[in-house]
């Protein structure tokens, strides 16, 4: 029986200091720890690569240790979910500190059961409060004509000259020596007037990925990403992909959006990118307009996650 240390921290602005200070006494005693920095509660713990890896080397008895709740579980529905995957796979879970640190809120007795929903409860009411008081906190100051976030790196004017120069061809890193910013930044203005061409998201994710190659990671190791692959990409290749990503999709889980959908699909990030390889047929050679937004928002998700990778 062995002690597993988790942590997480919702974004990269955080720190893991106070989580690190409440298991210190356990990392010092040598016991492997679990990280998922600049991760979010919305995503389900059994979606993210550290809890997972967590899993994958656990053995049965073994206990997880977290500062507190909330790195772990915040919805009712997660910590029902947690705690099943717990049970089946004979793990316990304990707080490190605290008034719950003597509980193993992995236990399947009806007491442990209330308390940990009663506890899941309260920490989504925190979640969802701090949710309704960004938005109002938003709202209040966009009434009050007040800008939020960063101050933009480009004006209107350079961003509209940006679009014309790249639909005559410019390339996107010259236009970011010539405007003395990072070539992300063009990218985003493109982005944000519909204007970049398939080729040069496609480009780009080759860089990153090449980037990961370059550090020699090892495709039968290969933690898996959970990205939302958008549904009228996903309709086509349940009729006309490989078995694999057939199998992923039919896998997947469903989410609605307004009057369309997704498919969240959780696997390695190179059935993702050979995913939107094949895609390349329907969406990237000119086809709708909805086509190619589609394969579009794809693709940043996959370049967003190989980044992180």
């Amino acid at each position: 029986m062995a002690d597993r240390l988790y942590l997480r921290h919702s974004t990269d602005k955080q720190t893991n200091a106070r989580q690190l200070h409440s298991l210190g006494h356990l990392l010092k005693s040598g016991s492997p720890k679990y990280e998922d920095p600049a991760t979010s509660s919305r995503v389900y713990a059994i979606n993210r690569s550290g809890f997972r890896r967590l899993l994958d080397e656990a053995a049965v008895g073994d206990i997880i240790r977290i500062a507190d709740a909330a790195r772990l579980f915040r919805s009712t529905k997660d910590v029902i979910q947690i705690r099943e995957v717990l049970q089946r796979r004979g793990l316990h879970l304990r707080i490190a500190t605290g008034a719950w640190s003597g509980f193993d809120l992995a236990a399947d007795d009806p007491q442990t059961k209330l308390f940990v929903t009663m506890l899941a409860g309260v920490l989504e009411f925190q979640r969802d409060m701090i949710s309704e008081n960004t938005r109002e906190g938003v709202a209040a100051a966009a009434a009050a004509g007040r800008a939020l976030g960063r101050p933009a790196s480009l004006d209107k004017e350079q961003a509209a000259d940006i679009v014309d120069a790249y639909a005559k061809g410019a390339a996107v890193k010259a236009l970011a020596r010539q405007y003395d910013v990072a070539p992300k930044t063009i990218r985003r203005v493109l982005d944000a007037a519909g204007a970049r061409a398939v080729g040069d998201v496609v480009d780009e994710l080759h860089e990153v990925a090449s980037g990961a190659d370059a550090r020699e990671q090892s495709p039968t190791t290969e933690l898996p990403h959970t990205i939302d692959v958008p549904g009228l990409l996903a309709e086509h290749l349940k009729a006309t992909g490989t078995a694999e990503i057939r199998d992923a999709l039919h896998g997947g889980r469903t989410i609605r959006r307004g009057h369309g959908y997704s498919v969240r699909v959780t696997a390695p990030l190179a059935l993702h990118q050979a995913t939107l390889g094949q895609c390349a047929a329907l969406n990237g050679d000119g086809s709708t307009p909805a086509g190619r937004k589609a394969y579009r928002t794809y693709a940043a998700r996959i370049l967003a996650a190989a980044r992180t990778s």
